[in-house]
């Protein structure tokens, strides 16, 4: 196990910075999931860990070490990558075992280790065959194979399900999981899919546009996002946002059709906001009713379990998720109830998380 220590770190390709001054602390141990859309530096960021991208600024140390001028096999870091990087002309022994070959590691001590990872991996009956001849699944195994045998301080993931189907994906994040704690190493795991990120990470790094927006645990970020940014990125459906401008005992929304009244404090009148709510925090409830929205409904998606509603709102899109055995058609009209403990706001400006607003009533009142 290793302790991973960023500070400042940046990257720059010609003149166009692509990570802007991270900083980030990584337990020994740790399971850390770096989550963001495609283009947010993260991949990056892994990379300059391993040592494949070079830094534009910054340090990064790995159990106390400086490794910013190493050299990828001297930082004790094991990479898995998305297309699994696999020698086709290899059996699957030969390629778990390739690193070790290539050591000068005898062939007895070689035969050895191999069996032992192809046990842990449940391999043993592929050994002898080609990647051509495996499933995704598989081949994300004999990758996953390949990294352990080195022994690494630091295992780091790069999107490695991504070319995987549905039912096989949850499969591998089960067996990445239980893997992380068989070995007890430090894993930093990159994605896109805030699913994947969820049930994996031990903390989230959720990064945007080059930067780190938020740091925490699963629920930390999902209950209290820093910003519209990862109230929107983490949480499917995404959570609604409704526009809406600060007044002296409330906040009117959606361009002053619905009036939300609220205690406020430390904001002017006239202050631009963004009120989000998840879609499983809202009920549906008779349309008229004292203290709710009216909607009108447009779409059902069924989900088995449960099932998500789709309105209109004054014009804006909204969801709610509902396991309640409730079927309204589209163009109906539903009414719209939720708790101001779950209301978020943001600053319509920056997109930071708000804390200044209560409600002055127990239920919110439209």
């Amino acid at each position: 196990m290793a302790s991973i220590t960023i500070r400042d770190v940046k990257k720059s390709y010609a003149k166009m910075q692509v990570v802007h001054g991270v900083d980030l602390d990584i337990a020994s141990g740790e399971f850390v999931v770096i989550l963001g859309p495609s283009g947010c530096g993260k991949s990056t960021l892994l990379r300059m860990i391993a040592g494949l991208e070079d830094i534009s600024g910054g340090e990064i140390a790995i159990d106390g070490t400086v490794v910013n001028k190493l050299e990828p096999r001297e930082r004790g870091c094991a990479m898995v990558f998305q297309n699994y990087a696999l020698y086709p002309h290899m059996s699957v022994a030969q390629n778990i075992g390739y690193s070790l070959k290539v050591a000068g590691v005898p062939a007895a001590e070689r035969q050895l280790r191999i069996q032992a990872v192809a046990r842990t991996l449940e391999l043993e009956h592929l050994l002898d065959r080609k990647p051509m001849a495996l499933s995704g699944g598989q081949r994300q195994r004999v990758a996953m194979g390949r990294a352990m045998i080195r022994e690494p301080k630091v295992f780091l993931f790069d999107e490695p399900l991504s070319n995987l189907d549905a039912k096989l994906r949850v499969q591998m994040r089960s067996e990445i999981r239980k893997l992380h704690r068989r070995l007890n190493a430090t894993s930093v795991f990159v994605t896109h899919d805030q699913v994947e990120a969820m049930t994996l990470a031990d903390r989230l790094v959720v990064m945007n546009g080059g930067r780190v927006e938020q740091v925490g645990t699963p629920a930390q970020i999902y209950s209290r996002p820093a910003s519209r940014f990862v109230a929107t990125f983490v949480g499917a459906p995404a959570m609604n946002i409704l526009e809406g401008t600060v007044e002296l005992d409330g906040v009117s929304l959606l361009g002053g059709s619905r009036r939300l009244a609220m205690a406020r404090a430390g904001l002017p009148v006239g202050t631009k906001v963004a009120m989000g709510i998840r879609p499983e925090a809202v009920r549906l409830v008779a349309p008229g009713t004292a203290g709710a929205l009216d909607a009108t409904v447009d779409l059902v998606e069924e989900l088995g379990a449960g099932r998500v509603i789709y309105v209109d709102l004054d014009g804006a899109p909204f969801s709610v998720m509902t396991s309640e055995a409730v079927h309204p058609e589209p163009g109906s009209a539903v009414g719209l109830r939720f708790s101001p403990d779950d209301l978020h706001f943001f600053s319509s400006d920056t997109g930071t998380r708000l804390e200044v607003f209560k409600a002055s009533v127990p239920e919110p009142v439209f």
